[in-house]
């Protein structure tokens, strides 16, 4: 069945939850309209007469640096989906005069705020938080706060019924919450579709072609574009130094690699995130002495906390020929213009499951990324 006549099957308006309502909070403008814009449209295409589903918010901040949320108009009755981004930090308030940055901690806050401000009126509440709050303190090591698991507790507590994230650090953070819906999303096919659009030349079969795990925690990701497209699987595992903690943690000392010969091949590295991108470029440079003929880096949130100039570098230098990103969290201008950085848009795929939840539908009944990756290898003869 076509995209098309499945949109508007599930947009038939008797068989949602609940009236839908989209809160965009600030850091989420851009992702929440293109949200918006999908679901207007197959909305009219359903026979639906509907101009928007935002709507409007704001969350304003005293001079003192306390705040309050505030919904702008009635969510009595609605199906409310809440879209934040944790990582926005272009995203400033004054406090005694001075401009500060948002936090993840901010944006948390402003959350539970807005959530607040619903009043018990909403019908349903479901949070899309493509980037979890603390989802790198997802574990326990000796005497530590556990921020990702808390912050699912809480926002059970408040109500909140479903939450959609992508590529989470580590999934199993949703046993913390057995009884709320979680959905993690791997955005695969928007991956592989941005890379035969960006990478005109590229030859993904197994001689040409190799994927590689930057480290073991990145293994089941990589493994999956690995079988998909039917190619070898290598691994780096990062030997560290147990001695030391440097900056929270302990410092790496090498990357040991597993697996086969690189030479020749071009290589797909995937991760969740690129922080500082220190550990992605060594990775690089280690392949590149492996005789590795192109280098092309994945990550769902390319933060580069660091700044770009190491990456500009290694592009100069051919170490690294490419980066993709996803559009589900904030990419500075700066970013954006680099030659060698590639977006990957998301916002259609997570109109999908916005539309599915609002109409209490399965979700593979509106999209297989698997049979959607097998097609497209074959409309490129792969």
């Amino acid at each position: 069945m076509e995209i098309k006549s499945k949109t508007a099957k599930i947009f038939n308006p008797y068989n949602s939850v609940a009236p839908l309502g989209i809160i965009a909070m600030e850091g989420a403008k851009e992702m929440g309209d293109m949200i918006n814009n999908y679901l207007v449209t197959w909305a009219k295409q359903a026979g639906e007469e509907v101009d928007s589903f935002l709507i409007p918010n704001d969350c304003p901040r005293f001079a003192s640096g306390d705040g309050k949320g505030l919904i702008k108009s009635t969510v009595r009755g609605l199906d409310l989906f809440i879209i934040c981004d944790m990582g926005n930090y272009s995203c400033k308030y004054k406090i005694f005069g001075n401009e500060n940055c948002m936090s993840p901690d901010d944006h948390f806050q402003d959350l539970k705020r807005l959530i607040q401000a619903a009043g018990g009126k909403a019908h349903r509440i479901n949070v899309l938080m493509p980037i979890l709050f603390g989802g790198r303190q997802h574990r326990r090591s000796y005497r530590e706060s556990l921020d990702c698991a808390y912050m699912l507790q809480e926002l059970q507590s408040m109500g909140v019924e479903n939450i959609i994230t992508f590529d989470a650090h580590d999934p199993r953070v949703m046993n913390a919450v057995p009884l709320m819906g979680f959905d993690n999303v791997i955005p695969s096919y928007q991956v592989l579709k941005s890379i035969f659009k960006n990478v005109s030349d590229i030859k993904l079969d197994p001689n040409h072609f190799m994927v590689v795990s930057p480290d073991e925690g990145a293994m089941n990701r990589n493994m999956y574009y690995a079988s998909v497209l039917g190619v070898d699987l290598g691994m780096f595992y990062k030997r560290r130094d147990y001695s030391k903690i440097i900056n929270g943690r302990n410092p790496i000392v090498a990357h040991e690699y597993l697996g086969n010969s690189v030479e020749g091949k071009d290589v797909f590295i995937a991760d969740d995130i690129i922080s500082s991108g220190e550990s992605m470029l060594d990775i690089g440079y280690e392949l590149k002495q492996r005789k590795a003929k192109r280098i092309f880096a994945y990550a769902t949130y390319a933060l580069f906390t660091n700044g770009l100039e190491t990456f500009d570098k290694a592009y100069e230098e051919r170490i690294i020929d490419g980066v993709f990103g996803t559009n589900l969290t904030y990419r500075s201008p700066e970013l954006r213009s680099r030659e060698w950085f590639n977006e990957v848009d998301c916002s259609k795929y997570a109109s999908y499951f916005v539309a599915a939840l609002n109409h209490d539908m399965s979700v593979s009944d509106i999209i297989d990324p698997h049979e959607k990756i097998k097609a497209l290898l074959a409309s490129h003869n792969f």
